[in-house]
């Protein structure tokens, strides 16, 4: 099975790479691009095969590794 995870900042956090993503944006002509807000994205191969089994363990990896909870949430999107 393969897993997407997807970590972003929670709110109220600071985010200046969003900040300068924004800025970027206007300084080229981009209009409307407001409150930008970057994250990143982890895929990966799992060998299990159940999507219960998979799910637990791409949770386990974001709790111990992938993300911090203290700043970041994460969302889990489990693919066949």
């Amino acid at each position: 099975m393969k897993a997407k995870i997807t970590i972003t900042l929670k709110n109220g956090v600071l985010d200046p790479q969003g900040a300068a993503i924004e800025n970027a944006l206007a300084s080229l002509g981009f209009e409307g691009a407001d409150s930008v807000r970057q994250g990143k994205v982890i895929e990966m191969k799992l060998s299990e095969t159940d999507e219960i089994a998979a799910r637990a363990k791409a949770e386990e990896m974001c709790k111990k590794l992938l993300a911090n909870p203290v700043m970041e949430n994460y969302a889990i999107e489990i693919l066949a």
